[in-house]
């Protein structure tokens, strides 16, 4: 599978291929991940979209390094700028997280220590993975406050995290994230505990500070507005596997699966006025109860007995890598010609 926005000569800052994640239980072992292949470029955001449970979270957490045991990963790997993460030691892999890879989590609060002052939080991140001085890092960290629109850094570069907004300790975590400069941000629900308004803000300050340095970004959200607003590209995710990728004017304007045309018929038109929304009947799988072939087809009005019995291989249309037996029916749907 090729990213297609990767530059000719130049790999992915970041490739996941056939990523499997496990969880042994006393009933048996699970699946949560099957068959997971991506790639990021340097500078690009790809959002990450699906229904709760799909596992979009899990699929950053892999990448991370930060799976709850006993979920592990039994197959795959996770190759970031040539190094295979799937296989560092584990004081390795906390190095290259703070350094290297940053992350940002749906709930501040799980990411600020409530002890320590946001300036020494970020200061201690800064001379743990930058050859910086003390000065230096809090001038440093006064700056980051600025740069993510902090009002006041020099006098709030002292206080507390329950002393900030919601919206203000989400740019905080956004300035904990970025201030290493890491080459890659996972971002895993960033915005969806903030209002509307900080939201696009918090977005656009992601954007901007990403883009500005080359920054990859793992976009997780549930959000599809979210991704056609930010994203490079998108990987829409269902039952453990992705369904189809591609650029995000594909994707939203031409979808081939027909989940992803169910995603997209579930979000209210701005030019047209609707009196009901499409919806996708039925409900995503559990674990322990996945169904044979395309995950999908008990949902699906186009499953024939293909979809029933196999499971469908990602292949190529246009830009798109779809997941689907019958991707054309979806995309007739559309009222666009294939």
């Amino acid at each position: 599978m090729t990213n297609s926005n990767t530059s000719p000569g130049a790999g992915p800052l970041l490739s996941v291929r056939g990523l499997r994640v496990q969880i042994p239980t006393r009933h048996g072992v699970l699946t949560a991940l099957d068959d997971v292949s991506f790639d990021i470029a340097r500078g690009e955001i790809l959002g990450f979209v699906g229904e709760s449970g799909a596992g979009k979270s899990l699929t950053g957490m892999a990448v991370l390094g930060l799976l709850d045991a006993p979920a592990h990963i039994a197959a795959g790997e996770i190759i970031f700028d040539g190094q295979p993460l799937h296989r560092l030691p584990a004081a390795q892999m906390r190095k290259l997280r703070g350094r290297r890879i940053g992350a940002i989590f749906q709930d501040p609060l799980l990411s600020l220590n409530p002890l320590l002052t946001v300036g020494a939080q970020l200061t201690e991140t800064m001379r743990t993975h930058l050859p910086m001085t003390g000065a230096e890092a809090r001038a440093r960290a006064i700056e980051w406050l600025r740069q993510v629109g902090i009002p006041s850094p020099a006098e709030r570069v002292d206080a507390y995290p329950h002393q900030f907004s919601g919206g203000m300790r989400q740019r905080i975590v956004i300035a904990l994230a970025l201030c290493a400069e890491p080459d890659l941000v996972i971002a895993d629900e960033p915005t969806t505990a903030l209002d509307v308004s900080v939201q696009a803000q918090v977005l656009e300050l992601l954007r901007s500070q990403c883009r500005e340095r080359g920054t990859a970004v793992l976009l997780v959200t549930h959000d599809m507005g979210v991704i056609s607003e930010n994203a490079d590209r998108v990987a829409v995710m269902y039952a453990g596997h992705i369904a189809e990728t591609g650029p995000v004017a594909q994707i939203v304007n031409r979808p081939r699966h027909p989940y992803t045309r169910g995603l997209m018929g579930s979000i209210p038109p701005v030019d047209q006025d609707v009196r009901w929304l499409q919806q996708i009947d039925g409900a995503m799988p559990r674990l322990a109860s996945r169904p044979t072939g395309c995950a999908f087809h008990p949902r699906c009005k186009h499953a024939s007995a293909q979809c029933v019995a196999h499971r469908p291989q990602p292949h190529q249309l246009d830009q798109v890598l779809v997941a689907c037996w019958h991707p054309q029916q979806s995309l007739a749907m559309t009222g666009v010609a294939a």
